[in-house]
Order: structure tokens, then sequence, then C-alpha cells
């Protein structure tokens, strides 16, 4: 008896010799996607088609039986008749949920080839190693991997109440749950408990682990957390990016972002589910 993968992307640095399956390829100006006018991926013979060229490509991995890259554009590129650069934020509900998964892996992977083509030490051209998904200097003989960067989001409780915020770079009215990033020498727990003090001068307490979402905006990966408020009266006159804070009743929350498809969003919707029911 064999087991399969049990996810739809398998990942690889190592292409394969032959495939007879047309690739996918995720271009990239910048770090706008290449789609076509109704917002899909273009297949490559119309790619080719086009005479698009790349800087460069990189191998990511095999979706099903079909092999995907993505590609760096000229700085100069400029989108053919029927197609246009997206960034992918604009992309949800265009692309189903796996292809935007892999369209934010590909940007990452190929904004990392961009900017590692030389080392960071001694200045020599760096080669990519035959082992795993590196860049390696020949000379300082040092490793560059892929920038990602740990962020912990969390949906504060009190009892029927969450603690929300907005940040000064969310649109007009909107508020959110409370996220940071986790700083060298601490734990995710640890960075949730120091980020909502921080932001708002409330100590939480029964850190608990919700869950994660890769979000390529650019380099992050959340880690989703509940937690239970201990004390403090909100303040965030100590948080330069937080213009205002508050705990809200389940029954009487303020505008949120819309839809489904963020961490953010499943927090939220967990906890009005849960007080829904409870």
């Amino acid at each position: 008896m064999t087991s399969e993968y049990p996810l739809p992307f398998v990942p690889s640095h190592q292409p394969p010799d032959e495939n007879e399956k047309e690739p996918i390829l995720f271009c990239f100006w910048r770090r706008e996607l290449l789609v076509t006018d109704d917002k899909l991926i273009p297949p490559v013979h119309e790619i080719d088609a086009h005479s698009i060229e790349a800087v460069r490509t990189q191998y990511l991995g095999q979706l099903g039986d079909r092999p995907c890259y993505s590609a760096e554009l000229k700085a100069d590129f400029v989108p053919p008749s029927g197609f246009l650069t997206q960034d992918l934020r604009m992309l949800f509900g265009s692309l189903d949920e796996v292809t935007h998964a892999l369209a934010g892996r590909a940007v990452q992977i190929m904004e990392w080839d961009r900017t590692h083509q030389y080392c960071g030490v001694c200045g020599q051209p760096t080669e990519l190693s035959k082992t795993d998904r590196s860049r390696i200097c020949p000379e300082c003989q040092i490793p560059m991997y892929p920038r990602l960067a740990p962020a912990m989001i969390v949906a504060v409780e009190r009892g029927d109440e969450i603690l929300l915020g907005r940040s000064n770079n969310f649109p007009p009215g909107i508020f959110s749950v409370l996220a940071g990033f986790v700083e060298p020498g601490e734990s995710a727990e640890e960075a949730v408990i120091r980020e909502v003090y921080e932001e708002t001068r409330i100590v939480v307490q029964n850190v608990r682990y919700f869950g994660s979402q890769a979000w390529p905006f650019p380099n992050s990966l959340m880690l989703g957390f509940t937690a239970e408020y201990l004390s403090g009266e909100v303040d965030t006159s100590y948080d330069s990016e937080m213009e205002s804070a508050d705990f809200f009743h389940v029954n009487q929350l303020p505008q949120t972002f819309p839809g489904n498809i963020s961490i953010s969003q499943w927090l939220l919707n967990a906890f009005v589910e849960q007080k829904k029911k409870g």
C-alpha cells in the first residue's frame, strides 16, 4: 500500500528533466502578476505567442501533473493587448484558492531570487544550491534562503466582547483583530502578549493557537491565536500606528474587512459563530 502526498501542490527546487504537460507560469512585473483581461493565469503558449520574455525563472514544484514556475519580467515590461498586471490582493475571488496561494508562493520566490544575485558579505555572484531552496556564495559558502517573517494575529475575548483596533493605514471606519511581527528571541505566544500590551495596554492570558496563513504581502506567515482578557484599560496612546481600539460586543461589532479570505476574518467569524451558538 502506498500513500500519496496529501496536498495539491508538491514543492521542489529541482525541475523535472521532461514533462509532457504544459507548465503553469506565474509572471511578475515587480510584484504584480501577469493575468488576462478576465484576471486568469494566461497559458504558456499565449505568453510565448506574445514574445514575453523573462529576466529569469524559478522552479516552484508540481501542481498535479503540471510543473510550476515563477518568472521575473523586465523592468520596462508593458502588458500586450489582452493582458494586464495586478497586485495579488486584487485577485482574491478571480483566482481559485489553490492558484492564488501558489501565486503568493511564486512572488516570494521570484523576489528572493531577484534580490540575492550577489553575496551581501563579499559581493560575489551567488549560485543556486543543488540541495535545497537557497542561493549560495561560492566564495563565502554562505547560504541565502527565502525570507519569511513570522507574525502573530489574535482575537482577544472578554466574555461576549472582542478587542478590535484600527491602524492608521486601514480604510476609513474599518476595525480588525490585533496583529504584529514576532521579534528575535521570543515565542509566538510571547509576541501575542507583548503586541497586545504595546498597542492597547491590555494584559491577556490563556493564549491558544488557532491556525496559520501564508500572507505574501510581502513575505509573512500569519500565526493566529485566541486569548482571554486578564486586566487593563484600553489605551492606544503608546502606539503611533494604532488609531483607536476597544472591546466590542458580538451584537454591536463595528465595520470590519469584508469577505472570508484572511485569517483576521477567520478569527472574527469564529468568535461570532461561537458566541451566537452559546
